[in-house]
């Protein structure tokens, strides 16, 4: 098997995607630690469930949702219904499943980090960017994430 090795450009696009997506990361990690005491993980997982009807997800489409393991997603969850921000309920559909639903603790934390979550996210990625290339910017992403492969993370156990 012959690998194949990234262009100079290819080798270009790749590092600052790569610098862009953790300096991104880091500054939404750092905002919610100190706003709501919590990464960003658990801040998607408190919205995702705030858009959901009834405030409630199967936890594998949560997982779908939020292209994450499901083991990674049981851990999240389980920190999270620990600060009483997240509950887990039977599925009466499928006695095997779980259901991750919002609590009202968790909206009213979800509520009041949101406007310093959006703060960040447009300080550090939109200010930065024209018209066009937040158009770019979603058809880059949306091709991306619209592969389909049989190794989602959403389908592993870990």
């Amino acid at each position: 098997m012959t690998t194949r090795w990234l262009t100079p450009d290819e080798q270009r696009a790749w590092r600052a995607y790569v610098a862009a997506t953790h300096l991104l990361e880091d500054a939404l990690d750092r905002q919610l630690q100190q706003d709501a005491g919590m990464p960003h993980l658990y801040y998607s997982i408190l919205a995702t469930l705030s858009e959901a009807p009834e405030r409630r997800l199967r936890m594998t489409e949560l997982a779908e949702a939020l292209k994450i393991t499901r083991s990674r997603l049981t851990y999240a969850v389980t920190r999270l219904e620990k600060d009483g921000l997240v509950g887990r309920e039977g599925c009466p559909s499928d006695r095997r499943g779980s259901i991750a639903a919002l609590t009202g603790r968790g909206t009213d934390v979800l509520e009041r980090t949101a406007p310093g979550h959006v703060e960040t996210v447009r300080r550090r990625l939109f200010d930065r960017l024209t018209t066009e290339q937040v158009a770019r910017l979603e058809e880059i992403c949306t091709a991306i994430k619209g592969t389909e492969e049989e190794d989602v993370p959403w389908l592993r156990r870990s």
